[in-house]
């Protein structure tokens, strides 16, 4: 029983008002009543109820004015609208004026459920978006996007200016190098930043599935579809929709996602009506699109309109000079989550983290940290609290860190000539077969050791198998 949540049933027909107050009480919500719209205005003025039902006919005030004038005043409330006259012209006027959605008459009682769930959690999510308003400008905020660093500093500075316009954009780079995390910093710097910030990855499902997620299903499109779905575009709609692994789809459903990004209209699954959605559109992949274009696994056509901005997030071993700023904001935040005090890094162990060269990239380093601070016994997180992470150092083990002349390893400087230093892609490959070693050869316990996906193991051992 949920009876927190409030309901005002608003319909002229009594016999159908009381059905449906008799119904939606059984479902555990608080049931109120009004047989007019000039009722449910006054009603919506006393009382601030989480969902007002209504039909759209009543003979002295009609739904479409009772919506009008109830969200002058309390636009929060969401309005489910009744009709016995399934005209796309009135859902749309219904819509336009602000419902959350309508039903038709008779009632199917599963879709009405459905509905009114949906638009409860809508209220919900949109209530605690607001309350969190605050929490989350401060969260992406530029200045907690640590990188300080020049390849960083011109990636924030493109974003800030990205984030305004309505423009799409694709953020490109390696697994686990904070995609996501700039796709927020968009989204919530934004005009839409009040609007819904969709997240969904594109290699989670397959293709059969894939379609019905992104746009939705009607009920009987497919087997096990018991109801009507809206799909993720229309989640967005009003705000962002973040693809990530755009790359991973397949060219039918690339077809699919090109006629959206150009009409602005999705059809659900089994359906026949265009739904018009307002969404801004954000990717992210760790492939080379334009070689997926040459392989022809990738359309020409759609990349130009994901890639009207495109932003690269640099790799970790581009920016070592963030490296320990990442580790220190990292120890901070598990060591008081686990209850420990840890004042910082031993030097032994701060050289380590720098001669990674860390494949799986900021996550990588996230992980590594994280188990050192659940292993460290001491004040000071040392090289053995990250041993089961990184790979141990020999005594001519070569160093990945940028050195420069005054012997600070993140100094700027490459390199001298004749130093021996190993190629990148060589040390990457020992440090992958190492913790594929000690995890017994299970590829998903390497992965989460490495701070990456199984499909990026998979992708680094087939290279090296070419190698």
């Amino acid at each position: 029983m949920n009876t927190k949540n409030s309901i005002l049933v608003v319909d002229d027909d009594i016999a159908h008002r009381t059905m449906l107050r008799t119904l939606i009480s059984g479902w555990g919500y608080a049931v109120a009543e009004a047989d007019d719209g000039g009722s449910a205005v006054e009603a919506a003025r006393r009382q601030p109820f989480d969902l007002i039902l209504m039909d759209i006919r009543m003979i002295k005030v009609s739904g479409l004015e009772a919506l009008a004038e109830i969200k002058a005043f309390n636009p929060a409330i969401p309005i489910v609208i009744m009709t016995a006259y399934a005209s796309v012209e009135t859902a749309v006027e219904a819509l336009r004026k602000g419902a959350y959605d309508y039903l038709t008459k008779p009632l199917d009682f599963d879709e009405l459920c459905l509905k009114l769930g949906r638009a409860m959690d809508h209220s919900r999510l949109k209530e605690e978006n607001l309350l969190l308003k605050e929490s989350l400008g401060e969260r992406f905020d530029r200045r907690n996007l640590i990188g300080r660093g020049a390849a960083m500093t011109k990636l924030l500075d493109t974003a800030a200016r990205v984030a305004p316009a309505e423009a799409t954009v694709l953020i490109t780079g390696e697994s686990g190098t904070g995609k996501e995390m700039i796709a927020g910093l968009i989204h919530y710097n934004s005009h839409r930043k009040e609007g819904p910030f969709i997240k969904f990855n594109c290699a989670a499902l397959a293709e059969t599935l894939l379609e019905s997620e992104l746009f939705g299903h009607e009920k009987g499109a497919f087997t096990g579809a018991d109801r009507r779905r809206e799909g993720k575009f229309r989640q967005a709609d009003g705000g962002s929709i973040f693809l990530d692994e755009v790359s991973e789809m397949s060219l039918s459903m690339q077809v699919k996602l090109l006629r959206v990004l150009q009409e602005r209209e999705v059809t659900r699954v089994g359906g026949e009506d265009v739904i018009r959605v307002d969404v801004r559109v954000i990717a992210a992949t760790n492939r080379d699109l334009l070689a997926e274009i040459e392989a022809g696994r990738f359309r020409e056509d759609l990349f130009y309109r994901l890639n009207v901005v495109n932003l690269r997030v640099p790799p970790l071993r581009e920016r070592p000079e963030d490296i320990p700023l990442l580790a220190q904001d990292f120890l901070a935040r598990f060591a008081e989550i686990n209850h420990k005090t840890i004042k910082g890094f031993t030097p032994q162990a701060m050289d380590r983290l720098l001669r990674h060269p860390w494949p799986g990239n900021v996550r990588e380093l996230m992980n590594a940290v994280e188990r050192g601070v659940v292993l460290s016994r001491g004040e000071y997180l040392d090289e053995t609290d990250l041993s089961l992470l990184l790979p141990e150092r020999s005594g001519g083990a070569p160093s990945t860190a940028i050195s420069g002349g005054n012997g600070s390893p993140f100094a700027g400087g490459p390199p001298p000539p004749g130093a021996g230093v190993a190629s990148l892609d060589a040390v990457e490959r020992e440090t992958i077969l190492k913790t594929l070693e000690a995890s017994g050869g299970n590829k998903s316990e390497a992965a989460r050791r490495l701070g990456i996906t199984r499909r990026t193991l998979h992708q680094k051992l087939r290279k090296y198998e070419a190698m």
